[in-house]
């Protein structure tokens, strides 16, 4: 609900020219949290850590209108990215304990689904709030939906079957509990395919604003309404066919979208183009948790799935950061567009020779 308007909210505190860091802080804090999300899940259970997560986005929601100045903003940016380092990570750990190996592509691609859908009408409805209402109103809508997302997680029943308790020791990391090793060449194509997703979350509001699209949640809107149609199909597919297969397709349609992206001169075409991003996103994004489960053993879910998160966020930072500072330079949203674009054909290239870097992959 809230990204669309972040640039400008953060422009009326006097920092336009950090736009970069409003998704790669945010996206920092949640990878770094990931190890932790990982342990806990593993160990004290998934719903713990999903409701953790969900409280942090309530309160952070809460904070937001007060703030008066750029490195409050920014710092509650850090924090708030606890919310994504912790709650995604545990509702994959809990799929990944209720379903079967033959239909974990389906059901990651259902679950995935159904996110999309809120990704679909969620930056449509907190513009038009925003603008309507203005934006404290945006920010406490999203804290109250939040809160009943709490309410749905407290009322579900724990999957894991041997809990332990919390205790603080718990939160020491050992160097052999933050990654998961087995997972790192979904974590290398994860990487280069979320550098475009970073890259989107920051230049396209500013790039609808420059082809007078009032609403700058249509461009996430048009992409999340088009993921729709491929997440779950694509899921059921990399079931039967492979998740190699998918993931080559996945990653030449983001090339081509976001290098279209970058040269769309008016709304249709800008509009189109974020639709064909969603459709290659709406493919890749379920069938790399797929695959990452597939890789692990079943003790060190939490590990491998907080790794692939970990990837992710480093994925979505690296192209917030890099198109805000190729914007600064070049003063042109076409360059790093279609950069973010090139790394998702690195990552096609990188799944064709995956095994001369992994040779004892299987998979």
């Amino acid at each position: 609900m809230i990204i669309p308007e972040l640039p400008d909210f953060l422009t009326k505190l006097g920092g336009a020219e950090y736009k970069g860091l409003i998704i790669s802080l945010f996206t920092l804090t949640a990878g770094l949290s990931r190890p932790f999300s990982g342990k806990l899940a593993d160990t004290i259970g998934r719903l713990p850590v999903m409701v953790l997560g969900v409280v942090v986005c309530v309160i952070c929601a809460l904070i937001y209108p007060i703030l008066s100045t750029i490195w409050a903003f920014f710092l509650l940016r850090l924090v708030h990215g606890f919310s994504t380092g912790f709650t995604p990570t545990g509702t994959a750990a809990y799929l990944a304990d209720i379903v079967p190996a033959s239909r974990r592509g389906e059901a990651i691609g259902l679950h995935s689904l159904t996110g999309s859908i809120g990704n679909a009408i969620a930056p449509v409805i907190g513009s038009a709030i925003a603008q309507e209402y203005g934006l404290e109103a945006m920010f406490y809508i999203s804290s109250l939906l939040s809160f009943v997302s709490a309410l749905i997680f407290y009322n579900m029943k724990e999957t894991l079957k041997t809990k332990e308790a919390f205790r603080f020791s718990l939160l020491n990391i050992q160097r052999h509990e933050i990654v998961e090793s087995k997972v790192f060449p979904v974590a290398i194509a994860m990487i280069l395919i979320e550098i475009a997703y970073g890259t989107a979350l920051t230049l396209a509001p500013d790039k609808s604003v420059s082809l007078g699209i009032e609403n700058k949640g249509l461009f996430f809107a048009s992409m999340t309404t088009a993921s729709l149609l491929t997440r779950f199909l694509a899921g059921r597919a990399s079931d039967r066919y492979g998740r190699i297969g998918i993931l080559k397709v996945s990653a030449l349609i983001i090339f081509g979208s976001m290098v279209w992206t970058g040269a769309a001169n008016n709304p249709v075409e800008f509009l189109l183009a974020g639709g064909l991003y969603g459709i290659g996103l709406g493919m890749g994004m379920p069938t790399l948790f797929a695959w990452t489960i597939d890789l692990c053993e079943t003790q060190s879910v939490g590990k491998a799935i907080a790794t692939t998160y970990i990837a992710l966020e480093i994925g979505i930072g690296l192209g917030a950061f890099l198109s805000g500072w190729l914007m600064n330079i070049s003063s042109s949203f076409f360059l790093p567009l279609a950069f973010s674009g090139v790394a998702s054909g690195m990552a096609f290239i990188f799944l064709i020779f995956r095994k001369r870097f992994f040779p004892s992959l299987k998979r």
